[in-house]
């Protein structure tokens, strides 16, 4: 992980989850990372534990699905470090178990907002402040792929996010700019509160199996065929 010393790295969400276990490897190998919440309460508890681990991390206030906030958030980045290498889209949200003739219109738009919307906005601010071996990584989750019942606004912003992901890997291919769809199973983190308090959190694989996955996946060469990070509990590999 030598090769990741001195990078520039942008986390989003990464006050809790997934987000915090990717931040705290990067920090590890010694990246310079700013992570990003909604509430700033959350991001001052994680940067004080980060600290407290021997790691120096900055944290920014940004709602993902916010243009202006974005703008904000990467005109911060390019000012004090003038580039980014690394863009982890892992911001997200989920929604109560609903049916679609149940679920709120107003529901759906926070959901879509944050994890569709939201990664294209990163993405869009971020791509001028990237160059050739930079790599960005969107956190996409199984549902990408599979459909859950009562998920609907869920798993239509991740699927949607896919395809995103898979046409703008083919726009930043000449750019030598990597895109990774990251597409973990289950794993044990606070949104499942969100719509499924009693999910068997035993059974999932950790956040830090995750984050161990990603750092691996951005370790790889240039020229590296590797477009999908899926990890899950029967393997706990890439």
């Amino acid at each position: 992980m030598q090769q990741l010393a001195g990078k520039i790295a942008v986390v989003t969400g990464g006050s809790r989850g997934i987000g915090v276990a990717i931040a705290r490897q990067l920090a590890a190998v010694g990246c310079a990372v700013t992570i990003t919440g909604r509430d700033p309460q959350t991001l001052e508890r994680a940067v004080a534990q980060f600290r407290s681990e021997g790691f120096a991390l900055e944290a920014q206030r940004s709602d993902v699905g916010s243009e202006s906030e974005v703008k904000n958030l990467f005109s911060s980045i390019k000012n004090r470090f003038g580039k980014l290498d690394y863009l982890i889209n892992n911001a997200g949200t989920a929604h109560a178990l609903a049916s679609v003739d149940r679920l709120s219109a107003e529901e759906f738009r926070r959901v879509v907002d944050t994890n569709l919307t939201g990664t294209f906005l990163c993405t869009r601010a971020a791509i001028p402040l990237m160059g050739a071996g930079a790599v960005i990584v969107n956190n996409l989750s199984v549902a990408a792929t599979q459909v859950f019942a009562g998920m609907s606004a869920y798993c239509a912003a991740k699927a949607g996010a896919l395809a995103f992901t898979n046409t703008l890997r083919e726009e930043l291919r000449e750019k030598g700019i990597r895109v990774l769809a990251l597409i973990p199973g289950a794993v044990d983190t606070e949104i499942w509160n969100q719509f499924w308090p009693e999910a068997p959190r035993e059974k999932m694989i950790s956040a830090e199996d995750v984050a161990r996955a990603v750092m691996l996946a951005l370790s790889m060469p240039r020229g590296t065929s590797v477009d999908e990070i899926r990890i899950g509990p029967a393997t706990g590999t890439l």
